[in-house]
């Protein structure tokens, strides 16, 4: 069975936290590469390099160029190794159904732009299963009739 990840789901992988376990139980749960965006892909290098610029200026905030250097790279291994497999995406389709799902969705539960973009991907590649820590993004993919692990 196909599967999605999200933002939340690549950093539990690539950095310690409480929800790391499970999110390795998760995907062991597959096996066929879980499908990212390029779009995650970039969120995700893109909050590890800001957090590492946070922590230079405060080191009360954010965390090390090291720490941040060692999950880039982690996140490279694990494409590298099937983990995560980043697909090319059409995404005048993706901006469409994103579109239908803000309509649908928003006005009612308040999803950010990032959750339905990450929906919307999801169903683009027409992934039956979606993984994610972040409750409203889940919300909206079971809406949608995604299937998320609990």
């Amino acid at each position: 069975m196909s599967a999605f990840a999200d933002t939340s789901i690549v950093c539990a992988l690539t950095c310690l936290q409480d929800n790391t376990p499970y999110a390795k139980s998760l995907v062991s749960d597959f096996k066929e590469p879980i499908q990212l965006s390029a779009l995650v892909v970039f969120e995700f290098r893109q909050s590890v390099r800001l957090q590492a610029f946070r922590f230079s200026r405060d080191r009360s905030q954010g965390f090390s160029k090291a720490v941040a250097d060692a999950m880039l790279d982690q996140l490279d291994e694990n494409i590298a190794r099937g983990v995560f497999a980043v697909p090319s995406i059409d995404w005048m389709d993706v901006y469409s159904l994103a579109e239908r799902l803000s309509i649908r969705h928003t006005f009612q539960q308040g999803h950010r732009t990032m959750d339905v973009l990450h929906v919307a991907t999801a169903l683009h590649l027409k992934t039956k299963v979606f993984l994610s820590f972040d409750q409203k993004q889940v919300l909206l993919a079971k809406k949608e009739g995604l299937k998320v692990p609990r």
